[in-house]
């Protein structure tokens, strides 16, 4: 996760800015918070639904996730042979997919709540960054998949700056249980836990309050 910190690094020095703000949905939550921890001039970082450490005593990463989720993680736990057939098997599916399918083909990990975000606009946008994602092959998915399993390489104690985190109890990628032992151990944060919210709906229905709630921060 914290490799991401040099090619942030890199992009902020060649648009001639010092100061920002990070952002991470999901798998990208470590990843914002790998910046905020070690890049000078992170004001503030807002974090959606993001992933919490793998292998924490007092957390089990897999639990209340939705049955592909609990696969995928196990494959990765197992290494890249045994996870990148079982991600070569999805891509072949996902590429040609489209919206329907796409919500057919993660059902278990989509609560009712999620099904209802995905509306035209939502479910458009997403089947085109699947697609554009798994394009050139499934090598960036199974390095953030390895990834999701391995220790981060920063601490979060190390996240000085204000962080705003949004994290729904219906949530079946990233279960509530990530987000409440974020909200626990980050130090500098401000929690919002939401009843009855998903994964999809959460970034769709608050993003105007996430958004205000970011600014505040900086």
């Amino acid at each position: 996760m914290v490799d991401v910190v040099g090619d942030t690094e890199t992009v902020l020095g060649a648009v001639g800015a010092s100061r920002c703000v990070t952002a991470g949905h999901s798998g990208g939550g470590p990843h914002a918070l790998a910046c905020a921890a070690e890049l000078e001039g992170v004001l503030a970082t807002l974090l959606i639904a993001g992933v919490a450490p793998y292998d924490l005593p007092e957390l089990e990463f897999t639990a209340d996730m939705g049955e592909d989720n609990v696969v995928e993680f196990g494959r990765a736990a197992e290494g890249e042979a045994a996870l990148r057939p079982y991600l070569e098997d999805q891509r072949t599916e996902l590429v040609a997919a489209d919206a329907q399918q796409m919500v057919a083909a993660f059902g278990s990990v989509l609560p009712a709540i999620d099904r209802a975000a995905m509306d035209d606009e939502l479910g458009a946008e997403l089947v085109a960054q699947i697609h554009e994602g798994l394009r050139q092959g499934v090598d960036g998915w199974v390095d953030d998949d390895l990834a999701f399993t391995q220790p981060w390489g920063f601490s979060l104690a190390g996240v000085e700056s204000p962080v705003t985190l949004w994290q729904g109890d219906a949530d079946l990628m990233v279960p509530f249980a990530h987000g409440r032992w974020l909200a626990r151990t980050l130090p500098n944060v401000d929690a919002n836990l939401l009843a009855g919210e998903g994964h999809l709906s959460i970034a769709v229905g608050a993003a105007e309050r996430m958004v205000d709630s970011l600014l505040a921060l900086r």
